[in-house]
Parts: structure tokens; C-alpha cells; sequence
């Protein structure tokens, strides 16, 4: 079982695939998609979605997380938050898998145990559960693998409708 977490951004979209092996997490990839301020929305969003096409065909995930808009104070970057979230959410429905959301507080409490631990538990808890050697960066790849351990912990009541 594949899981692909995204946590969405206009100028960095985190990704993360991990591998469910008889109750076992595997890492198999991570990463950032970048876009920078010089280019306009449309280009950037196109950019984001076209790269996780790839990761998506590359690795054919058998489902993905991606992470809830949760309210902002800034609302301009909520806006673009939101946009890029959809587009994550797009790529998953053309490829034909089913995207599962989760808020930062699922998340952060099926991996640390706590709904307000900071990014650098998330970090923390990330490496040992996959057990890797040294903290994942940047946050944004550490969230999406976070999104993806969350699913693999909680997908099946996710697909019975409980969750």
C-alpha cells in the first residue's frame, strides 16, 4: 500500500510517499515543488500540478492525503494556499485516486499525540517512524510525509466513513 501525502503551497507543495508493509512504514520519497514569486499564479499552479502528475505516475500511489485549509490570518495566503490545494486535489482525480483530507490537527495527533506540537516534533516523530537518520527538511516535505503516515494510520475508518 502507497500512500502520497501533499501539503499544499503556492511557493513550496511538500510531497511524501510511504510504503504500508505488514504494519511496517517505509520511506520511499520526498520532497519540494518550488515556484518562485517571478512567475504569475497560473504558471505557478501549472507547475505544481504537472509535478505531481509525475510523482503520481512515477510511483502510482493507491491513495493520497492532502491537508485541509485551515483558516489564516492573512487571507491573500489562504487564497493561495487554497488554490494550490485544489490543484492537488485536480491531479489526484485525473490520475483516479482517491484523495482523503486531513486537518493539521489529525495530523499532528496521529503522529506526535499532541494537536498543537510544533513543526520540529513533527520533524522528530516523522524520523522515527520511518526510521531515518536525520530529520526531514524542508517542513513542508516533513508535513506531506506526516499527511501520509496519518492516512496509513487512519485510512481504513477514513474509507468506512467513520473518520
Amino acid at each position: 500500500m502507497l500512500s502520497m501525502g501533499i501539503d499544499p503551497g503556492i511557493a513550496l507543495t511538500g510531497y511524501g510517499i510511504v510504503k504500508e508493509q505488514k504494519g511496517n512504514l517505509i520511506l520511499v520519497t520526498y520532497g519540494c515543488i518550488r515556484t518562485t514569486k517571478d512567475e504569475d499564479t497560473c504558471r505557478r499552479l501549472v507547475k505544481i500540478y504537472q509535478n505531481l502528475r509525475e510523482l503520481m505516475e512515477e510511483y502510482s500511489p493507491d491513495s493520497i492525503a492532502v491537508e485541509e485549509l485551515f483558516f489564516n490570518k492573512n487571507v491573500r495566503s489562504a487564497f493561495r494556499v487554497g488554490e494550490a490545494r485544489g490543484v492537488a486535489l485536480l491531479a489526484a482525480a485525473h490520475f483516479g485516486v482517491e484523495a482523503f483530507e486531513y486537518t493539521p490537527l489529525q495530523v499532528k495527533q496521529s503522529v506526535v499525540g499532541y494537536g498543537r506540537a510544533a513543526k520540529s516534533q513533527i520533524q522528530e516523530m516523522v524520523k522515527i517512524m520511518l526510521k531515518i537518520k536525520t530529520p526531514v527538511k524542508p517542513d513542508d516535505a516533513a508535513d506531506a510525509l506526516a499527511l501520509a503516515i496519518c492516512h496509513c494510520h487512519s485510512r481504513v475508518l477514513k474509507i468506512k466513513g467513520i473518520l
